[in-house]
């Protein structure tokens, strides 16, 4: 692994441990054993390195939900891509936090840009197959909202919000996906793994 590479590692690490509201040069810098001009030298600057490191968790992120996929089915297939991505947001939150907190600070992460546009494809294949029960805008839109929806169920009680939030039941998690799914879903169509 390189310098930067491992700057990026690093800078993974402090904001899985840490979150991005204690995210720390410092702390990185300590973990890949570097001294902060080569930080600054490699990235320019903390928000440089921030971005990269998010940037680089969009693509693990992508890289997981395309392995995730295993069943040719495409209401199947959304299914699993839900709940992987609901899975990585209970997994790591801190780190779901951080990029979802970079999305919407407008930062420009082509990874997520992909995985929407696999989100697309999943959902035209549902079309394809005459099982779509509304637009593929709206229904890649109910799939995205009901996902981030559970998603941060978990990462708000793993924060600690508040203290009324504790982890979801499993049974509210299955609940946002199935009616999710059901809207998404022409009548009939399977939407749950046997």
């Amino acid at each position: 692994m390189d310098t930067r590479e491992t700057l990026v590692a690093a800078a993974l690490t402090v904001l899985e441990q840490n979150g991005a509201e204690k995210f720390s040069t410092r702390a990185v810098c300590s973990i890949a054993n570097v001294t902060a001009p080569t930080l600054y030298h490699h990235f320019g600057s903390a928000d440089g390195l921030l971005s990269a490191a998010v940037g680089e968790a969009h693509r693990q992120f992508l890289a997981s939900k395309k392995a995730a996929i295993q069943s040719s089915d495409p209401v199947l297939a959304l299914q699993e891509g839900w709940d992987d991505f609901v899975l990585f947001a209970a997994e790591r939150p801190r780190l779901y936090a951080a990029m979802m907190t970079r999305l919407l600070q407008g930062g420009d992460i082509p990874a997520f840009g992909q995985g929407y546009a696999l989100l697309i494809e999943r959902i035209e294949a549902i079309a394809a197959a005459g099982r779509l029960a509304m637009a593929v805008k709206d229904a890649a839109q109910t799939a995205w909202a009901s996902s981030n929806a559970a998603a941060l169920l978990h990462v708000a009680a793993a924060l600690r919000v508040t203290a009324a939030l504790q982890p979801p039941d499993p049974a509210v998690i299955d609940g946002l996906r199935d009616r999710a799914m059901k809207v998404i879903c022409k009548p009939g169509s399977k939407r749950i793994r046997p």
